[in-house]
């Protein structure tokens, strides 16, 4: 598509979030035109749908701000599909959502839907059912495994780390994330980033935040069992070091996000060479730096890693009942501030390639905070889920 269409598709799409409700409507409409065509396709979606509206919107957005990387849109796509096949979606319901997702944009806009509305958004359709078709039909593998939980620690009244041994290995790369369902919440599916590299042994580990109000990880975080069984799928997602690019590195990780940043520092641990990396690890209090010890233990025998800590409140919360301790002998004292902003104070980082991971709204802020000091933007990477 040329870069006018591009450019009116993504002004309608940003005017839709910016609508109060706007994503709200749109999604329902979606469905609404999606189940009409095939009320079958109803039983593949869990009963409660109220995360659908944001997940979608961000796919969305996703594959709009990378038109002209394309490459990087669709695998990300392709992606998405082979996670969907955990669902029982076949490759020819990709078409059925492509009209259907057309047909809501009408109803939403009704009589200010244009000609033009029509031809940029028909060629985004396209584009995405078509990348996500070639996703499903691209793999054979199996669509989840199953998995035993082995360890359950409660880190704090609302952090729990969970073990669990696969009854196969899982292939993913550290760094990346996997669909998680557990017997609390059955058929709920939710993103969590492995802690730890894949290993022959088939041990995971999962580091879960108790989200107010949420529906899945207050049962993971007060319920989990030793030898409750869980269901985890296929990986997602792309944070990885570029080896062969010859720069260092810059990890930002705030909260349980260290998980993919943590996993990819082990496995380089491993490895005899590797390029310099700086991990600022961020929490609200400095009892939300849950591992940073471990994370300093590690960067005692590895020389090219350094470890700074970031809290944006210099004493635990009055719940808390431990006063901070002291950082061990060696470590970075620990920075007072908001963590992209104490990362933006350094400098632009430009000579790394650098990953962010933790919040939506955190990555969303650290990211203008670097940028706003002249970091380029294409050095950034971080995942549009989980």
């Amino acid at each position: 598509m040329d870069a006018l269409s591009a450019a009116l598709v993504r002004a309608d799409f940003r005017a839709v979030v910016e609508t109060p409700g706007g994503s709200e409507r749109l999604i329902s409409a979606f469905y609404g035109h999606l189940f009409a065509q095939n009320p079958r396709l109803r039983e593949l979606f869990p009963p409660n749908m109220d995360m659908q509206p944001k997940r979608m919107m961000t796919a969305i957005q996703f594959v709009l701000d990378n038109l002209e990387d394309f490459d990087r849109a669709q695998h990300f796509l392709e992606q998405l599909a082979r996670d969907h096949r955990k669902y029982g979606v076949q490759p020819e319901h990709y078409d059925l959502a492509g009209h259907a997702f057309l047909a809501a944009l009408r109803t939403y806009h009704g009589n200010r839907w244009t000609r033009e509305l029509e031809e940029g958004w028909g060629d985004i359709g396209i584009l995405i059912s078509a990348s996500m078709t070639i996703g499903a039909n691209s793999d054979k593998s199996r669509p989840y495994w199953d998995a035993t939980v082995v360890g359950h620690r409660r880190v704090l009244d609302d952090l729990s780390i969970v073990r669990l041994q696969t009854d196969a290995p899982i292939p993913y790369q550290a760094g990346q994330y996997v669909p998680v369902t557990v017997p609390q919440r059955p058929n709920m599916w939710r993103y969590l980033s492995p802690a730890i590299p894949a290993n022959p042994y088939g041990e995971i580990e999962f580091h879960i935040r108790k989200i107010q109000n949420g529906w899945v990880s207050p049962g993971i975080v007060n319920e989990t069992k030793v030898g409750d069984r869980w269901r985890i799928a296929g990986p997602l997602g792309g944070l990885h070091v570029d080896r062969e690019s010859g720069r260092d590195v810059l990890m930002i990780g705030h909260g349980t996000g260290i998980a993919p940043l943590r996993a990819q520092l082990i496995e380089m641990s491993q490895r005899g060479i590797n390029p310099r990396v700086h991990f600022f690890v961020g929490g609200r209090y400095p009892c939300d730096l849950y591992d940073v010890d471990n994370m300093w233990q590690l960067s005692q025998s590895n020389p090219w890693l350094t470890v700074v800590p970031v809290c944006e409140e210099k004493d635990n919360p009055w719940w808390y009942p431990d006063p901070p301790a002291d950082p061990p002998m060696g470590m970075h004292r620990r920075l007072i501030g908001n963590l992209g902003a104490v990362v933006a104070s350094f400098g632009s980082w430009s000579d790394r390639q650098i990953q962010i991971a933790g919040s939506a709204s955190m990555i969303a802020s650290t990211r203008r905070a670097l940028l706003g000091v002249g970091t380029p933007a294409e050095n950034i990477s971080a995942d549009p889920v989980g």
